[in-house]
């Protein structure tokens, strides 16, 4: 993506972006924008009003049938949650070189998204992870960042609602990108199922770090493993993207991402 600043105006073109995908991983082209307006006010102004005027002056190059404006008949189930994510992150990268002290490391650029369920029961919820550190503080830590608003679910509401039991849940210690200004540390999750099910995984930052700034270290890549039967030795690392059934007594564990820290560490 190339940013270009002629005047008061300013483009973001994603010329050369790869064609939409055969899977759900691909966005509709309001959700580029929307991930641009967010990155552009976060680097100005956030308190810019959201509207078509304060718009006016920007421009988004999206070309049809890409991963950022995909076309009839591609599947977008997963552009609003994760390519979103992809493209502000791309965005603030970009901005960065040029405002240097109002834009951060990457945060966690994912949401983690669960999906569990049974014959007449259904789980969705995302998990949080690292914020990536700020020119003058420290990245927070077990958050959502960026193109997100989803809120933590209560422990005791979501075992008392659906059949599963959390064995875990804390901060990944560590996680969080080393630099003058830390990155936030992501989390750890471990959720058991109480009878037979399915779940699906959609998540990012599995194998590539979000990046530091000023010479800040990357955040640590996220992980998802299988737990049969909730045995430790027989733990099977699970793909970023995947949809399995599960036998009760299964865990799923899941590591997110820590954000990027920045500046040298002293």
């Amino acid at each position: 993506m190339a940013v270009t600043v002629a005047g008061d105006e300013i483009t973001f073109d994603f010329t050369g972006s790869a064609t939409q995908a055969r899977g759900n991983v691909n966005a509709v082209e309001a959700v580029t924008v929307s991930s641009v307006a967010f990155a552009l006010r976060t680097a100005v102004d956030p308190t810019i009003p959201a509207n078509g005027g304060s718009l006016r002056p920007v421009r988004v190059v999206a070309p049809a049938g890409s991963i950022v404006a995909a076309r009839f008949p591609a599947a977008v189930g997963a552009g609003n949650v994760e390519v979103s994510q992809r493209v502000a992150d791309v965005c603030l990268g970009a901005l960065a070189q040029v405002l240097p002290e109002r834009v951060g490391a990457a945060g966690q650029g994912t949401m983690n998204n669960v999906l569990v369920g049974g014959d007449d029961w259904v789980y969705y919820e995302t998990i949080a992870g690292g914020e990536g550190a700020q020119p003058a503080r420290a990245g927070m830590s077990g958050v959502h960042t960026a193109m997100t608003n989803t809120r933590n679910t209560p422990i005791e509401a979501l075992e008392r609602a659906f059949p599963v039991r959390v064995l875990r849940y804390r901060l990944r210690e560590g996680s969080g990108g080393t630099g003058r200004f830390r990155g936030g540390d992501g989390i750890e999750r471990d959720l058991e199922v109480l009878e037979d099910c399915t779940v699906s995984l959609i998540t990012e930052r599995r194998l590539s770090q979000p990046w530091g700034l000023a010479g800040g270290g990357p955040g640590a890549v996220g992980e998802n493993w299988l737990l049969p039967a909730g045995v430790e030795s027989s733990a099977e690392r699970l793909p970023d993207k995947c949809t399995l059934r599960l036998q009760a007594g299964d865990v799923v564990r899941m590591l997110t991402p820590g954000g990027g820290g920045w500046g040298p560490s002293r």
